[in-house]
């Protein structure tokens, strides 16, 4: 599934291409995704400009005159530009068209995604009033962590990927924080000390931003017929790498499953 850093490096890809442009046409292939497209949608968005495409947790919002277009990229989504009309493959099921004949095409194979529209203010939307901080907002700090940790006996990479706790914290990205403050991922949430809630706060907010500016580096393939803008290049030190050599003390790393995900640790480091 798309985490932050990749939400937010499609968000700053759109900028430069979606930004104050007028939308003539919307073309709905597949309307049952995670929630069905309104009907009305064609009608609600066709002439109106983008004035702003932002991002809560993993949601991204374009912002329009007289509403807003709040879009999920579900487990399997992807959104690409395109500069030049190309067929539809099997699984496009959105386009949006702008007067400056660009187009934006969503694709999601497992339809996990979502397109909605609301007229009020999209962050009162029931999808997202509930959501935590942001990771790298002020609000979620080492404080902040502490309070909410306490009494609590889940596990804390399970605790990270609640987003009633903090947003866009997902599997890939709590694994890498947990190893960096050297935490086992299957420490209570309420064992942890002040010092370790600082160290885990610090760490979130470091791989976040490095996983932003590295996923940053590659936006220039951004509108390639893949719409795949590598963000999963980074060198990642745990996930994905059980049984393979820890990169600080050489032991192996091992693996376990956690609210059904795998899990991947140092036994020393952490």
């Amino acid at each position: 599934m798309p985490e932050l850093p990749e939400v937010e490096t499609v968000r700053q890809g759109l900028l430069p291409h979606l930004l104050q442009q007028k939308i003539t046409d919307i073309i709905i292939r597949h309307p049952h995704l995670r929630f069905p497209i309104p009907t009305q949608l064609k009608a609600q968005v066709r002439g109106q400009k983008v004035l702003n495409i932002s991002r809560r947790g993993k949601y991204l919002i374009f912002t329009l005159p007289k509403g807003n277009l709040i879009w999920h990229l579900g487990m399997s989504g992807s959104m690409r530009v395109l500069l030049k009309p190309l067929p539809a493959r099997k699984h496009d099921h959105v386009d949006l068209i702008f007067s400056n004949q660009t187009c934006l095409r969503f694709n999601d194979p497992r339809r996990f995604g979502a397109l909605l529209w609301t007229e009020q203010d999209p962050l009162l939307h029931p999808l997202l009033i509930k959501l935590g901080p942001e990771p790298l907002s002020k609000e979620f700090s080492t404080q902040y962590l502490w309070e909410k940790s306490r009494n609590k006996k889940v596990a804390i990479k399970t605790f990270l990927m609640n987003s009633q706790i903090v947003v866009g914290v997902g599997n890939i990205y709590a694994a890498e924080a947990l190893f960096k403050a050297r935490i086992h991922p299957a420490t209570p949430a309420q064992k942890l000390s002040p010092a370790q809630c600082n160290h885990l706060c610090r760490a979130i907010k470091i791989i976040l931003r490095q996983a932003i500016k590295r996923g940053g580096t590659t936006l220039k393939d951004f509108v390639k017929s893949d719409g795949k803008p590598g963000y999963f290049k980074q060198e990642l030190q745990v996930y994905g790498r059980a049984g393979l050599a820890c990169y600080v003390c050489n032991n192996k790393l091992k693996q376990l499953r956690q609210a059904q995900r795998a899990t991947v640790y140092c036994p020393q480091c952490q």
